[in-house]
């Protein structure tokens, strides 16, 4: 009996060392996104203080093409829509993940318990 429950322990506590790392990736990827969208608003920034007359750069490889100021507003604000889009994706996710990791929590307690009492029954 004790076996079976000690089985199903490690069982679920594989589960719940793999949502944890499974956290942890969600957690580093959305830093990054939060990095990227920091530099994306400095760029927007500094891109609203330039006129028309100003000439703007994209690189390509590595060379530097000329852009139409216009266009690469709009390419800076669609990155900012997608990245915000992707924080919030990643926002639902965790907590999600959250919820997942608490559920399995209670259950590791439960199989913890469980197997102490049948410990003390051998």
């Amino acid at each position: 009996m004790a076996e079976a429950i000690q089985k199903k322990l490690n069982a679920e506590l594989e589960k719940y060392t793999q949502m944890q790392k499974d956290v942890r990736k969600s957690v580093s990827a959305r830093q990054k996104l939060e990095a990227q969208l920091t530099e994306n608003n400095i760029v927007k920034e500094e891109m609203d203080l330039l006129d028309s007359t100003n000439t703007v750069y994209k690189l390509i490889g590595p060379v530097l093409v000329k852009q139409d100021l216009d266009e690469a507003k709009a390419t800076v604000t669609k990155r900012l829509e997608y990245i915000n889009g992707e924080i919030q994706r990643y926002e639902t996710l965790l907590k999600d993940m959250e919820k997942k990791s608490e559920e399995h929590r209670e259950v590791l307690s439960s199989l913890q318990q469980e197997y102490q009492r049948a410990q003390g029954k051998v």
